[in-house]
């Protein structure tokens, strides 16, 4: 039996009613601490306005499936995802509905960060023997902390491998390096009056 993908329209009269369910809105609302007392007023303005953003999303996620090679009447999370991170209002759900990546694409950069972690400095298919892409190689500071050949301090070297596993361990380096590319104990406090 093939699925009822009709579009349903949305009302064009006012009716005074919403299509969200008032009451789980208005619970919703009380799980917020900082909300005591919500009236029946403003629960019913905000459900509209939900409502009226989901419409939104749902029309600007069409819109990116008009687009494909092949248009589909129906709208995957991809489609909101893109219109996500194509839409510069809605960039604020970049958190919350982040493009897909493929399983492939995860497990690869697992693994890269795994041996980047283990201080196994393998060279990767981009890169040449060297370890940077024009082929040059990577300084080491005093502190052990690699350079590349701009300057920069390499977060990666810093680490011992004893220490790879604890963040902490990481972060006090990483303040440590900066103290000492700084030269002291300077807290990096600028002066904005001039």
């Amino acid at each position: 039996m093939p699925y009822n993908t009709t579009a349903i329209p949305p009302r064009k009269e006012v009716t005074g009613q919403t299509q969200l369910p008032l009451t789980r809105v208005k619970k919703i609302i009380a799980q917020d601490p900082d909300i005591q007392v919500c009236s029946n007023n403003a629960a019913f303005v905000i459900t509209l306005a939900t409502e009226m953003f989901v419409q939104y999303l749902a029309e600007q996620a069409q819109e990116k499936t008009k687009l494909e090679r092949k248009p589909r009447r129906n709208i995957q999370y991809k489609d909101i995802a893109n219109a996500v991170a194509h839409q510069d209002n809605l960039e604020f759900l970049e958190d919350v509905v982040p493009k897909t990546t493929s399983y492939k694409d995860v497990k690869g950069k697992a693994a890269a960060a795994r041996t980047r972690v283990k201080g196994g400095d393998k060279p990767s298919g981009d890169q040449p023997e060297g370890g940077m892409p024009n082929g040059k190689k990577h300084k080491v500071a005093a502190n052990g902390a690699g350079s590349s050949p701009d300057g920069r301090v390499q977060r990666s070297r810093i680490l011992s491998t004893s220490d790879a596993g604890d963040p902490n361990a990481q972060l006090e380096a990483e303040a440590e390096a900066v103290v000492a590319r700084r030269g002291g104990n300077d807290d990096g406090d600028v002066d904005m009056t001039g």
